[in-house]
């Protein structure tokens, strides 16, 4: 295709617009940035213009908008819906990071900059394959385009929004870049994603922060007996000891065990990217499989108290913890969540008031392989990468997958092309040049092989 020369030729804008972007802190999560959200998708709704789009509109919400913008060629032909987001995690803590946030760079080959990876490299590959194909005359089936500002925080009105544009986003099948590859060298696609249940926790003690010395041991300390709490919450084999919480799990055949385990995996270089002494996880299962294909239950952030410079002997008042569930197949985020709220209601000692508040969750997902859309991702990855792509299970939530199998009746593949090394939600988020620039060009394939299935 002449579409492949036309990428090539234009790595450097391509690379350039990506900056742009990237320098916009569309942080979903904080309201400070709420300007930055907006402008973030009034930059993809004009790239979608540019591009040769038939229209590009922004759909309000009742929180940050949709850009939405379709190329329909030919009624009769195929239609792919591509899904993916603009917004991104906070860059907290900016200390940690190598060079600022949003002031993209790059070393080594890799584009280092809040969402360069997660999730604006990936989806901005979408914007740039239309525009080669566009450019070209090469796009061979309609293409829809749903590009979010809430992913980050739990998409919560993206569902509102489908469920009231069914007919508007009708496809015949949805990409999605937004996950990652084995590595460069052995490519890979996402067949499952885990759920999610996310809650926060907070412990109240004594009506005041109070002087340690004084009322130290006397008064119960919520930071201490919240630490306490969670401690309770996963025994020495790593099962978590929520009543009802394993009720429901899949569990995987000896034989999908035994496929799970053929791809490649050093246990040692794992260890030693992550600067860590050995694993830990769920006692009978394999790294791979605690990551894929296990619930999990993590404390992502505990405060309270006096954490200045210095010390100050106080026995504080208040303790928070945020904490986030991860859930496989035929577990449902409503149900966990009010098991997992009412278990720390339950284990609550006197001496302390608890208040556990739901934030966000969604669904376990699994998608079929013998699918017109996953023959042509596979096959677009043999024409770009020269290998054909392993299936394998992913570890973290995409929410708006079961949403769409449920609301659309579609299943999505999952075209992403981000690496373990990329860092996403950390400190020095980065995605590869070649990477990204690769990317560009298996999209392009993708819409020339499914448009041959039709």
């Amino acid at each position: 295709m002449k579409a492949i020369n036309y990428i090539s030729d234009n790595k450097q804008r391509f690379l350039d617009e990506l900056f742009d972007l990237l320098r916009i802190p569309s942080v979903s999560a904080d309201s400070k940035f709420d300007g930055d959200v907006r402008k973030a998708a009034e930059f993809i709704k004009e790239k979608f213009e540019s591009a040769g789009v038939d229209k590009a509109e922004i759909c309000e919400t009742a929180g940050h908008p949709v850009v939405y913008a379709e190329k329909m060629v030919d009624a009769s032909l195929p239609t792919v819906l591509v899904y993916g987001h603009y917004d991104v995690q906070p860059a907290d803590p900016y200390e940690l990071w190598d060079s600022p946030p949003f002031e993209p760079v790059i070393k080594n080959d890799k584009i280092y900059a809040r969402g360069a990876c997660d999730d604006k490299g990936q989806m901005y590959m979408h914007v740039k394959a239309f525009e080669a194909m566009m450019a070209n005359d090469e796009l061979p089936c309609n293409v829809k385009f749903m590009i979010e500002g809430e992913e980050e925080v739990g998409s919560e009105n993206l569902g509102v929004f489908v469920k009231a544009n069914k007919e508007k986003l009708k496809a015949d099948v949805i990409v999605i870049s937004d996950t990652g590859i084995i590595s460069n060298d052995c490519p890979s696609m996402t067949v499952g994603l885990r759920g999610l249940s996310y809650l926060e926790v907070e412990v109240v003690g004594p009506n005041r922060d109070l002087h340690s010395g004084m009322y130290g041991g006397a008064v119960g300390n919520p930071i201490n007996t919240l630490c306490d709490m969670i401690s309770s919450l996963i025994d020495e084999k790593g099962h978590i000891t929520i009543p009802g919480f394993y009720d429901k799990v899949l569990e995987l055949t000896q034989a999908e065990r035994e496929a799970m385990a053929k791809a490649p995996f050093d246990l040692e270089e794992y260890k030693k990217e992550l600067d860590i002494a050995d694993v830990k996880g769920e006692e009978g299962f394999t790294t791979l499989e605690r990551i894929g294909i296990r619930p999990t239950l993590d404390v992502n952030g505990i405060w309270g108290g006096y954490t200045g410079e210095g010390a100050k002997t106080v026995l504080p008042s208040k303790a928070y913890a945020k904490i986030s569930t991860r859930l496989v197949p035929n577990q449902n985020s409503d149900e966990i969540t009010e098991l997992v709220k009412n278990h720390i209601e339950s284990i609550a000692p006197a001496h302390v008031k608890v208040k556990v508040t739901p934030h966000h969750g969604g669904e376990a997902a699994v998608i079929p392989t013998d699918s017109d859309g996953f023959r042509a991702a596979s096959k677009a990855f043999v024409q770009a990468w020269g290998k054909e792509p392993i299936p394998m299970r992913d570890g973290g939530s995409i929410p708006i997958v079961a949403l769409f199998q449920d609301v659309l009746g579609l299943d999505s593949v999952m075209l992403g092309f981000g690496l373990d090394e990329d860092a996403i939600h950390s400190p020095n988020e980065s995605y590869g040049v070649f990477n990204y620039m690769k990317g560009i060009e298996t999209i392009t394939w993708f819409y020339k092989y499914f448009a041959e299935t039709k």
